[in-house]
């Protein structure tokens, strides 16, 4: 099953168009071209992507006459690289051959091979059950922790195979952390617990506050999007005032795919229309209005993770506007935009750092000892290009970075840098305006702020967790010694599992590390993450993806409610968020427009057989109050990011700044600001990136309002609510 579909969505990418015209542009079928060029020249003995080519190798291999270690070592090197390419059942069928094949010889197998043998087809026997039954015959409960319902496999070969598999390592070692782990995961899937001496409470996922359950409506909408781990954008592309999605998976020839919220509870994949065919690949997506021509743009960032695999080009997708049939349609504009390099990355943040009007562009490259690769700050030239200027500012040399975010700290109007990198400390630049001569003055304040650690980190954004005014800031930690600290953490034994840090300002150019008192210091391998409002109460709420590359990082996704600034409580049991697949780009989006914000999630991870499905889990809905604003900059930057916002009700006031969200996933850059129980709004507060202040009076709650920087009055918006659908069937992915 896994196969097919792997080999559809390289098909779809590859094959020329047949039937209508070719929609794309001349720059768009020319980067694909080159993307296809780059994949086919990379070496299949050693690039990740090409678990597939492997196979077939040790298939001929073993076709020759070997001697009994190198066949053994063969046959067992060929199950392995079938489960990565997703051929779980063929891997196990392997295995058990391996161990008949030792059995017939009458070879004792080594202990330590023997371990390696039962720990590999106990995982291939738990993915089997997952393919078998969370991808074959997926539904809204599928793979969500704690498992029930419908997460109960039908199917019981994998999960009994893996069972069997798991407890007798554990008999053999009753301390493997990681084998007790997944026995726990194999019964729920069962719909049973694991015996006393083994089983892992309920309570790692601690009841904190009472939820409604968000329910996932992705298949009954239409967003069958099966993907690696990917990036995900929602905005409205063509201007109807309804959310489109654009999502991105990073396998190289993994097609990029643009779906068109409708307006009835579905979305249409507009794909080929929108002329984005043999775009492929993306760990990650952004966007934003580059040109200033009112229409949000989007960049496809691609090769993190892959090292010397991983140059491959970004792409720089320019929004045309709606065709002759009135469909949104992109431009591949890289080449001519000046941001063509080939660098690993999965990275980047939009901000106007000089303040003339026009976003300009940081990309944070994967460099290493083995290979440098500059990250780059390119100035917008106001002419649909760009100009790196990052040795100049001193921000070339900026190592393995994983999450870039610019956030006015200090509020002196200037947008400063936040850099999150991998194995060593994290930096942040302030931004100290023009340096004559030299052109533009970044100085590197993080000691003295600081915010050097984690040492080992992911996302990163700025936001305002509570509502003081000053941007806070939050950097995800992802290290493990082994994957034995997940069981370890979660069951509270000792282990060198890195936590997130929250970064309390202290409005005096420092900040505090506030991790454990707020009580964030309970995630672990976070790797897409995002934030917004879950129940309208005016306090940003934070989601994390987490997971690693390997099968065995099943586990869940974690929820955090936002308690007035003080806590954060873990409502992601209560709340129907603990997916156990590996979580990357979260975005926080109103998707049906019914006043709360829905949480769309790109579910998936890095080996070819490690696809999986989205997630568009929809709001049960509050009785709190909310507002909308859509922010036009005429002298700032059109897209207005950067836009400082203060809502004033009741007693207390609400700080939003417009951005597209965290560094890995993208929300809309129409703010949706969460009021509480004030049905009142005394007034709104704008600081523009350009430095002009506008006060509103007279805003109605549970509205949309669109204002144009400059102008007196805020222009009601009218949006329609619609209904998704509850399909309560299967959905079937063959």
């Amino acid at each position: 099953m896994m196969r097919g579909l792997l080999g559809i969505a390289v098909l779809c990418a590859c094959l020329p168009l047949i039937g209508d015209s070719d929609p794309r542009t001349e720059g768009t079928r020319k980067m694909a071209a080159l993307l296809q060029r780059i994949f086919r020249e990379q070496d299949f003995k050693t690039d990740p992507n090409k678990a597939a080519e492997r196979v077939e190798y040790y298939r001929q291999l073993l076709m020759r006459k070997l001697d009994l270690a190198t066949e053994l070592q063969a046959r067992f090197d060929l199950a392995e690289h079938l489960l990565v390419a997703g051929q779980s059942a063929e891997s196990v069928s392997e295995l058990e051959k391996l161990r008949e094949f030792a059995k017939e010889r009458r070879i004792a197998l080594q202990p330590k091979f023997d371990s390696q043998v039962r720990e590999l087809l106990a995982m291939a026997y738990l993915r089997m059950g997952e393919q078998q039954n969370c991808l074959d015959n997926h539904n809204a409960q599928s793979c969500v922790y704690p498992i029930r319902g419908g997460g109960v496999h039908r199917d019981r070969r994998g999960a009994e195979g893996a069972v069997r598999e798991y407890t007798a390592l554990l008999e053999k070692d009753p301390n493997d952390l990681i084998s007790r782990w997944l026995l726990n995961i194999s019964y729920m899937t069962l719909g049973r617990n694991a015996p006393a001496k083994w089983l892992i409470p309920a309570s790692i996922l601690p009841v904190e506050y009472d939820m409604k359950p968000f329910v996932d409506v992705a298949g009954a909408a239409g967003l069958v999007s099966m993907t690696h781990a990917g990036g995900s954008v929602a905005e409205d592309f063509d201007g109807d005032g309804l959310f489109d999605l654009v999502v991105s998976s990073s396998g190289p020839m993994d097609q990029l795919r643009f779906f068109h919220n409708n307006g009835d509870g579905t979305f249409t994949d507009q794909t080929r229309e929108a002329g984005l065919e043999g775009i492929t690949g993306g760990l990650n997506v952004i966007h934003a209005d580059f040109d200033n021509d009112g229409r949000p743009d989007i960049l496809v960032l691609r090769g993190g993770w892959w090292g010397k695999h991983g140059k491959y080009p970004c792409s720089l997708l320019h929004n045309n506007g709606p065709n002759a049939k009135g469909q949104i349609t992109f431009s591949d504009v890289t080449e001519h935009a000046g941001l063509m390099s080939l660098h690993p990355t999965q990275t980047a943040a939009w901000a106007d750092f000089d303040g003339d009007g026009w976003l300009d562009l940081f990309i944070g490259h994967e460099s290493s000892k083995e290979e440098f690769h500059p990250s780059a700050l390119y100035h917008n030239n106001r002419d649909g290009t760009f100009t790196d200027i990052a040795p100049q500012a001193g921000l070339a040399d900026m190592g393995f970075v994983k999450g870039v975010a610019w956030g006015d700290y200090n509020n002196d109007g200037r947008p400063d840098l936040y850099i999150s990198r991998k194995g060593a400390g994290n930096r942040l630049f302030r931004n100290d305006g023009p340096d004559p001569g030299h052109g533009w003055k970044f100085t590197d304040v993080t000691d003295a702020a600081g915010v050097r650690q984690p040492m080992h980190s992911f996302a990163t954004w700025f936001f305002d967790y509570d509502n003081d005014g000053w941007l806070d800031l939050l950097v995800t930690g992802y290290y493990t010694e082994t994957l034995a600290d997940i069981p370890a953490f979660h069951l509270g034994l000792p282990n060198k599992a890195e936590v997130p840090r929250l970064y309390h300002n202290n409005g005096d150019g420092t900040f505090r590390d506030v991790t454990k008192e707020v009580g964030l210091d309970r995630v672990i391998l976070a790797m897409g993450a995002g934030f917004g409002d879950l129940d309208n109460d005016g306090w940003l709420d934070c989601y994390f993806g987490t997971g690693a590359p390997e099968f065995q990082t099943l586990l869940p996704n974690r929820m955090f409610r936002n308690d007035r600034g003080r806590r954060f409580q873990d409502v992601t049991g209560r709340g129907g968020f603990g997916q156990l697949q590996k979580g990357h780009a979260v975005s926080f989006a109103d998707f049906d427009r019914d006043g709360d914000e829905d949480v769309f999630e790109v579910v998936g991870g890095a080996f070819p057989g490690d696809a999986y499905m989205s997630v568009l889990l929809e709001n049960p809905g509050n009785t709190n109050y909310w507002l909308g604003l859509k922010l036009e900059g005429v002298q700032s930057n059109r897209s207005a990011i950067g836009a400082r916002v203060r809502v004033d009700v009741g007693d207390r006031p609400i700080y939003r700044v417009v951005n597209s969200g965290s560094s890995f996933g993208d929300v809309p850059l129409e703010l949706h600001v969460g009021l509480g129980s004030a049905g009142a709004i005394r007034q709104v507060q704008i600081r523009w990136p350009a430095g002009g202040v506008q006060t509103l009076t007279g805003l109605a709650a549970d509205k949309v309002y669109r204002l144009k920087e400059g102008e007196a009055q805020a222009v009601p918006v009218p949006v329609k609510s619609f209904a998704f659908s509850h399909e309560a069937a299967a959905h079937q992915h063959r």
